[in-house]
């Protein structure tokens, strides 16, 4: 490996990316977030003077879905199952009130695993379409719902913080890096204060106009959320199988979001617990000895950097491998070093 050549380039850009204003590096930051890959060549160019153009606060979040596609088939996956379950009515024996929208109600408790048992298919032909679309409606739930939900909590935590912050003077660019740096953390509150409206919702409307009591309304709300669907209480009247076609759905998935952010929080703690750890303990000979890569008797900044990185855990002897055998090939005189007469005579070789 070089030194001072491949020292000095990497320790040159360090410096440079300190005098940049906190407005480019925010957005270059976010442009690299956005697209997970190396950003496109119109992002930035150093050297030159045109300025990237400050962008709206939420196009950073890149749509991970296309939510017109996830709209498709949700009202696809609804028409269809109402229509279905509206054909076999006179198959589905319990507490019913309109029969359109018992269909569509039984259709939202199936596609959710909530299954009341208010509602039962008492034929085969009814069962048979129970199993088909119970199926079909974990794996929207679970995977095209899902996946939109947490794109949608996403564009909500810049409102979080901007509300957190109202009393505030703060710019957009100090608003997203606070965003970006405690990401998984305002996600976590996000969805736990939506969760909590959720049920305080729920709670009021069974208590209000189903007519349980405050506990049983409660009750109800939780064994609904957590799919637990025992069945002793549920929506009985039109206006509640309305209400629930909805909320059902909503908090369902909602609660799902609570444990995934739960668990990605703690996963986030521990993994900046042995950051923390890995910059702050004493280096021994031994770890010197390690960090050279190239077995030189001397540790250069890159060196220092990719062993740093793999004692975190963001990259592994296998990824140091791969990297490695890409710059072999590159690396067409055997230099130890890129080129350009290197990219060419590379480029000849493969044609």
């Amino acid at each position: 490996m070089a030194k001072c050549e491949a020292e000095d380039p990497l320790l040159e850009r360090t410096i440079d990316s300190s005098h940049q204003s906190p407005h480019n590096n925010a957005l270059k930051r976010r442009n690299y977030r956005r697209c997970k890959s190396v950003p496109s060549e119109d992002i930035y160019h150093p050297g030159q003077h045109n300025v990237p153009t400050p962008q709206h606060p939420e196009s950073i979040f890149a749509n991970k879905l296309d939510f017109k596609l996830v709209l498709l088939f949700l009202t696809a996956y609804l028409a269809i199952g109402s229509l279905c379950f509206f054909l076999v009515r006179n198959q589905i024996k319990g507490k019913k009130t309109n029969g359109i929208l018992d269909a569509v109600y039984f259709c939202i408790v199936t596609m959710t695993t909530v299954g009341y048992g208010d509602l039962v298919p008492d034929s085969i032909m009814a069962k048979s379409l129970a199993c088909v679309f119970v199926f079909i409606g974990m794996a929207l739930v679970g995977f095209l719902l899902s996946k939109a939900a947490d794109n949608i909590v996403e564009k909500q935590e810049v409102f979080f913080v901007k509300a957190m912050h109202m009393s505030e003077k703060c710019s957009d660019v100090e608003i997203l890096r606070e965003v970006e740096t405690k990401r998984v953390k305002y996600k976590f509150i996000t969805v736990l204060v939506s969760l909590v409206m959720l049920i305080f919702i729920g709670t009021i409307f069974l208590y209000q106009l189903e007519g349980l009591d405050l506990f049983d309304a409660f009750y109800c709300v939780c064994a609904t959320i957590t799919t637990l669907g025992y069945g002793d209480k549920s929506f009985s009247t039109s206006g509640g199988r309305l209400f629930a076609a909805f909320w059902i759905l909503i908090s369902t998935i909602c609660l799902g979001q609570f444990f995934y952010s739960l668990a990605e929080l703690y996963t986030e703690r521990r993994r900046e617990s042995t950051v923390k750890w890995v910059l702050t303990r004493k280096l021994t000979v031994s770890d010197l000895e390690a960090a050279d890569f190239d077995n030189d008797n001397v540790v250069s900044a890159a060196e220092f950097i990719v062993y740093k990185l793999k004692e975190m855990g963001k990259i592994s002897e296998e990824d140091i491998a791969t990297v490695m055998e890409g710059f072999k090939k590159l690396d067409v005189d055997q230099s130890g070093t890129l080129t350009k007469a290197d990219l060419v005579n590379s480029e000849a070789s493969d044609t």
